[in-house]
């Protein structure tokens, strides 16, 4: 356990000019005393740790010193191969790259763990599209991947609903969900209060021009943050309408499969104490009643339907016509 923490300091104070005491005990999550014993002991093993006092002091590395890539454990070099998706690297036009990587990596490792690479590939492959539909990679996907690497601005045409909009961008970051790529892009000259930070849908981008131009990259920007409020956001927004439906102990379990995550956890949240039956009362956040119809209809009986009346009709209608055809 030291061991590797050991090694983390030494990475972190590698990777920037200098680190407090605090700043060490919150990224190793130690004591800052802690710390004062963990550079002693870097510093009695030969390794140049130098300690600035004062209130702008901090840790440091002195004489250029370096780590080499040493010490990797083999789950430690099989993991490194899980970081890649192979999919993903390929739509974006980046699998030779990656292909180079591995085998300087591969070639830096102890030769007992240069199998890593074939071990990790033959336990683990990611599937990202959903069942049952193709999702060809967008055309334009490389070009606005190679901008998002860059970090250089891109003048997008993308269809939204029945126009082409032109808007200048500057790209921050690529999300792949369920098949579909998505760019996170900040919009220049709108503040960041006014939603200067977007999520624009790559297959429905018409034209790319990548632009000679970069950005200054807003450092505090968090990709999986952002991405993670958005699609919460995204999934409450959609669910303009309310259901009150009745469910049995089997309409509870499978509810989660039927309709979206947010609406079962809402609906589940909401649910009364069950009655004589075990069955109880919740209230379903849903798209609209065309979808609550197609949604709540592979519930079957599991489910019954007590408001809006009119889907109440609706699912009246529809066990009515289904007995007729069962007698």
């Amino acid at each position: 356990m030291r061991a590797a923490r050991l090694i983390k300091m030494v990475l972190l104070l590698q990777a920037r000019p200098s680190m407090t005491a605090a700043e060490l005990a919150a990224e190793l999550e130690v004591s800052e005393r802690t710390i004062t014993r963990d550079a002693q002991a870097l510093s009695e093993a030969g390794v140049p740790v130098y300690a600035d006092r004062g209130r702008t002091g901090g840790y440091r590395l002195i004489g250029g010193y370096r780590t080499r890539l040493t010490g990797l454990g083999r789950s430690e070099a099989e993991a490194l191969f899980l970081s890649g998706v192979p999919g993903a690297l390929r739509e974006m036009g980046l699998e030779d790259a990656a292909s180079a990587a591995r085998l300087k990596v591969s070639a830096a490792l102890m030769p007992s763990l240069r199998d890593a690479s074939q071990n990790a590939s033959q336990r683990f492959h990611l599937d990202a599209p959903g069942w049952f539909k193709e999702t060809p990679a967008p055309e334009l996907l490389p070009a606005v991947a190679d901008a998002v690497w860059d970090d250089r601005r891109v003048t997008a045409r993308y269809r939204r609903q029945e126009a082409e909009v032109e808007r200048e961008l500057e790209p921050y970051g690529l999300v792949l969900k369920a098949g579909v790529w998505y760019l996170c892009a900040r919009v220049p000259d709108v503040p960041s209060s006014s939603g200067a930070y977007r999520v624009y849908r790559i297959d429905r981008f018409t034209a790319v021009a990548v632009g000679e131009e970069r950005f200054v990259r807003d450092e505090e920007f968090d990709l999986p943050g952002f991405w993670e409020e958005r699609a919460a956001q995204f999934e409450r927004a959609i669910l303009r309408a309310e259901v009150v439906v009745r469910l049995s102990p089997a309409g509870v379990r499978q509810l989660p499969y039927a309709t979206e995550a947010a609406s079962a956890r809402e609906a589940m949240e909401s649910a009364g104490e069950p009655d004589a039956t075990g069955r109880v009362t919740v209230t379903l956040p849903v798209e609209n009643e065309d979808v609550a119809y197609t949604q709540l209809m592979a519930l079957g009986p599991e489910a019954e339907v007590l408001e809006p009346a009119a889907l109440r009709k609706r699912f009246a209608d529809a066990a009515a016509r289904a007995a007729a055809l069962y007698r």
